[in-house]
């Protein structure tokens, strides 16, 4: 065991880069898709309506799958030889359209959870559109959706240990490999249990403290 502790470290620095990038990446685009979802272009919204739904639709690790030998397919097919997508790659690009596709549902919900007279106060003083998203819908969708965001987080850290069935070596590879080399299972998915209960437990620690900071504002409103 003693002998995979280097590995499992830097399945753990994989891990946590795969999460990071794909929670960013995917926060990005899932406001997007959840601003432009209220767009007054009906293609534009059935379309980003219809890619919410197939996404969310298909399991995780058949997107993950389809990422990484359908992008070698088009890799191999576009430059005439075989070219192999990178698993890392692969698995933050799946990963990021997967949370991507649930953020967005998340943060639709909570813009419609806004009375519709802020923004129509706001452009009454003539802000542009840009500043009513930026400086007073997103404002306060933020503690609206932070519940639900911090269990979409959540699951997202959990969703990494799939990419291992491409090979990325992540804390679930290097468990697997060390399980099946040493005949030893246990003692390896209960160290990768370890890691996994741990990330998802700061995490959990993390969002509540987020949570906090908005809370403390909206009680001094109240209290006047």
């Amino acid at each position: 065991m003693y002998e995979f502790i280097d590995q499992l470290l830097y399945g753990l620095k994989n891990t946590i880069l795969v999460f990071v990038l794909s929670c960013v990446l995917g926060t990005g685009l899932g406001l997007l898709i959840a601003i432009l979802r209220n767009s007054r272009r009906k293609i534009i919204a059935a379309s980003l309506q219809a890619y919410t739904a197939i996404i969310r639709g298909v399991p995780e690790l058949l997107i993950i799958l389809l990422m990484y030998f359908g992008g070698t397919a088009l890799l191999s097919a576009v430059f005439g030889g075989y070219v192999e997508i990178n698993a890392f790659a692969a698995g933050v690009t799946a990963l990021t359209i997967v949370f991507s596709a649930y953020a967005a549902e998340i943060f639709r919900g909570a813009i419609n959870a806004i009375a519709p007279g802020q923004s129509e106060a706001a452009m009454s003083l003539g802000l542009p559109q840009w500043q009513i998203w930026l400086l007073v819908i997103i404002p306060q969708m933020v503690p609206i959706a932070l519940p639900a965001f911090c269990n979409l987080c959540i699951s997202l850290i959990k969703d990494t240990s799939l990419i291992s069935v491409v090979g990325l070596t992540d804390v679930m590879r290097v468990a697997y490999v060390g399980a099946g080399s040493l005949r030893a299972p246990l003692p390896f998915y209960l160290a990768a249990s370890a890691i996994y209960l741990t990330l998802t437990s700061l995490s959990l620690l993390s969002f509540k403290l987020i949570e906090r900071h908005y809370a403390i504002p909206f009680a001094k409103r109240l209290k006047r």
